[in-house]
């Protein structure tokens, strides 16, 4: 009798990872990288934001019922305090179904930085996020440098070494146009 059970567990388990290996990727997910995707999400006054553009930021995906983001709330909070003068933006986007509990616990806690309410999960699906928290370091070429999962203590000095590195680096702009020289001049003017 318990070889049956065995077997029959043997089975389920082979059937399970079968369909596991051919289930296709989160339909957005975004690797180490990659360039960002646009949001557009209410604030917590419910007026549409995008993220911002040829900024380092860091883009956490977390939520108020989540013990881990809870954590790291606080470190996020220094590193802002640390970091916003120097131009790095922190969004925060929350997948709360409850836009009250989420409002209250950003008072509660005190977080300076820009949240964004996700309450559908759409974003976090773009992004591919399964679990909370989760995190993106984005370089001012809407380059995803850094994706961690978990927890971070962001003031920790390898966090805040990649951070500083990031913030240090300028803006690669594809518009750029060269100063000073005319396409009209041929060379052939008087002088």
């Amino acid at each position: 009798m318990k070889q049956r059970w065995l077997i029959v567990i043997g089975i389920l388990v082979a059937v399970g990872a079968g369909f596991w290996f051919v289930l296709p990727d989160a339909p957005g997910k975004i690797n180490e990288g990659d360039q960002v995707v646009a949001l557009n999400l209410p604030d917590l006054k419910g007026v549409l934001q995008t993220l911002p553009k040829g900024e380092v930021m860091l883009l956490n995906f977390w939520a108020t019922w989540c013990p881990p983001c809870r954590k790291e709330i606080p470190s996020m909070v220094e590193l802002h305090e640390k970091f916003s003068p120097q131009g790095l933006k922190i969004i925060a986007v929350s997948v709360d179904k409850n836009s009250d509990v989420l409002e209250s616990f950003v008072k509660e806690h005190q977080m300076p930085f820009q949240v964004l309410h996700d309450a559908e999960s759409i974003a976090a699906r773009q992004y591919g996020v399964f679990m909370f928290p989760e995190s993106f370091l984005v370089d001012r070429q809407g380059r995803v440098r850094k994706h961690l999962f978990g927890a971070v203590e962001w003031m920790s000095e390898p966090m805040l070494q990649i951070l500083t590195q990031m913030l240090a680096e300028p803006e690669i702009r594809k518009d750029r146009e060269v100063r000073g020289v005319s396409h009209e001049d041929s060379g052939s003017g008087p002088g």
